[in-house]
């Protein structure tokens, strides 16, 4: 059996990783750690919950040089970047390793972060943005950064994003290594990569098997309802359910409030979060959720990026989008490390009839299903793809 002592993981990460019942490597660890130490640049994408930031974390952990920045991890939204930083933090607390991990996004103060990079944190994790903006006001040196990491990668090459990123890669020398992940990342990402990064080097796109976490761990449910009907059925759902914690999704950052409004005045506790909350807003949103304080939270897809919030047991989505990409990306933030998990979608019939698509694209099997009193049902209705035809 592979066990983190065979992927060359020093023993104090190995006690470290024990602390949090993390003994024995996920299929994507076991791939990737071993190429990354080797010094390959590699994009590969593994679904949601299948362990992917461990997999850079540690090799910058083993690679660290006191009093260098040697690590840069970029990532696209503040919150996938606190969880980065956070995830890196409690490796080095848990190992008793002299390594820290720093955190320069936009909103932040400036002047606040240029006084932690004086400290010469080993992995730096930040937004774009504000990374190049430390860069050209010379507060960033970049002669000791060997690795450079983008989460999300189809996510910072979407078309607001690309350019930043385009100009931020040219900055590196030509020996930078480069890692590149995520849930959705296609030949296309990797080539536009590899056309950015100085010296156009070769980036191996790793194909990894799919562990089936969207089959085998997630149950996925289609609720037939009109537009207008959605609000109270989604109240319902969570009266006959009792979830632990829901995260409600939708495609319009600016429905966001409006919903969790509705659901408050129908008696529901929620929090949400979206793209046009300052730091604090998005903060206090997901701390709310995290501690339980409030049991649902609604967020549009750009918020929720990367987000990993353990003890997600319900995943609703009030709309259907055409792109797999986002169904995958919603999905995923449910069922993490082993668990299982339910994914609600909440549809007109115009909606639903897209679904049957969406099964045969992503190998899943959508279950119609209904509320009839104070419960959930399975109907006596056509299945997805019938409905199509």
């Amino acid at each position: 059996m592979i066990d983190f002592k065979s992927l060359a993981v020093s023993e104090p990460i190995i006690a470290a990783l024990a602390k949090d019942t993390i003994t024995v490597p996920t299929p994507v660890q076991k791939e990737i750690i071993p190429r990354i130490l080797a010094g390959e640049n590699i994009a590969f994408q593994s679904e949601t919950g299948t362990g992917k930031t461990l997999c850079y974390i540690i090799p910058a952990f083993l690679r660290s040089k006191p009093g260098k920045i040697t690590t840069l991890v970029l990532a696209p939204t503040h919150e996938l970047g606190s969880q980065i930083r956070q995830t890196a933090a409690s490796l080095a607390k848990a190992s008793e390793l002299p390594i820290t991990a720093a955190l320069c996004i936009g909103g932040a103060p400036l002047k606040r972060q240029i006084d932690m990079l004086k400290k010469k944190p080993d992995v730096l994790v930040g937004g774009p943005a504000r990374i190049l903006e430390l860069i050209r006001l010379k507060k960033l040196p970049l002669q000791n950064i060997e690795m450079v990491v983008l989460d999300e990668t189809d996510r910072m090459l979407a078309p607001e994003m690309r350019d930043i990123i385009t100009e931020l890669l040219s900055l590196f020398s030509e020996t930078t290594q480069y890692v590149a992940c995520s849930a959705t990342l296609g030949p296309r990402h990797v080539g536009i990569l590899e056309k950015g990064i100085p010296g156009n080097p070769k980036i191996t796109r790793v194909e990894l098997p799919e562990e089936d976490v969207l089959t085998r761990n997630i149950s996925h449910w289609a609720f037939f309802c009109e537009r207008r009907d959605k609000i109270e059925n989604l109240r319902k759902f969570i009266i006959a359910e009792k979830p632990v914690k829901t995260l409600v999704f939708t495609a319009i950052a600016g429905q966001v409030d409006n919903i969790a409004q509705q659901l408050t005045h129908r008696g529901v506790t929620c929090a949400s979060l979206h793209s046009r909350l300052d730091k604090m807003g998005r903060k206090k949103a997901i701390d709310q959720f995290r501690s339980g304080k409030v049991s649902v939270l609604v967020t549009s897809d750009l918020a929720a990026r990367g987000l990993d919030i353990p003890g997600v047991t319900h995943i609703v989505q009030l709309d259907v989008q055409e792109n797999t990409d986002f169904f995958v990306h919603r999905a995923g933030r449910t069922a993490r490390a082993g668990r299982t998990g339910i994914n609600a979608i909440f549809g007109d019939e115009r909606e639903l009839r897209g679904l049957s698509r969406m099964e045969k694209k992503l190998k899943i099997v959508i279950h119609p299903k209904a509320l009839y009193g104070g419960n959930i049902v399975t109907p006596e209705q056509p299945s997805m793809d019938e409905l199509e035809h």
